[in-house]
């Protein structure tokens, strides 16, 4: 007989920190709010993460490794380069129309982290992984055909990345999320060009 895995305490409440945060924004979540959702006193919230920023920097940790663990899954699934652009356009709709709450707390940490140097390190991170992703899957197959006027592989990526996440942020913006969320197969005339 097999023993179901418990999750641990410091899990709990990081569960609940990414509840919290990604429904009401970090300037409207408290450390009692984030305790209360994982069941636990707040003396243990402070026991494992010391404050909420440091609570708030393990989300940050934690999203990062899932959002990029399930990007280079999508982004493995396609065998040509026009395939796996499928794939991470795909994966931005997804998410977008699945769990807009990963998109609001990043959008919520990439304004905190121009302002905090404590949230710039993991956030800069997180983007750097992600277009070293978008370069390992997409674009370092399609620089060197096309005339990127000189261009690296690395500043393309940045820029797929950046179009990316800002029309993004106008989808979230939009009152017909659902259309606006087919702009984002426009990225794919960007790297077809």
């Amino acid at each position: 007989m097999y023993k179901k895995k418990e999750i641990g305490q410091s899990e709990k409440i990081l569960n609940a920190a990414v509840l919290c945060i990604s429904t009401k924004g970090y300037a409207s979540v408290s450390l009692r709010d984030i305790a209360d959702e994982a069941g636990v006193v707040l003396s243990q919230v402070n026991y494992y993460y010391k404050n909420k920023e440091g609570l708030f920097i393990e989300v940050i940790r934690a999203l990062a490794q899932r959002y990029l663990q399930e990007l280079e899954n999508k982004l493995s699934q396609g065998k040509s380069e026009e395939e796996k652009t499928a794939c991470l356009i795909e994966f931005f709709q997804d998410t977008l129309l699945k769990n807009p709450g990963l998109f609001k707390l990043l959008f919520d940490v990439t304004s905190m982290a121009l302002w905090s140097d404590t949230f710039r390190e993991p956030l800069r991170q997180l983007f750097d992984d992600s277009t070293a992703l978008i370069e390992k899957y997409i674009i370092k197959d399609i620089a060197p055909r096309q005339n990127s006027d000189g261009y690296s592989p690395s500043v393309l990526s940045r820029i797929t990345l950046g179009a990316l996440f800002g029309t993004s942020i106008h989808i979230m913006l939009a009152e017909e999320q659902k259309d606006a969320v087919a702009s984002l197969s426009a990225i794919k005339v960007l790297l077809s060009n």
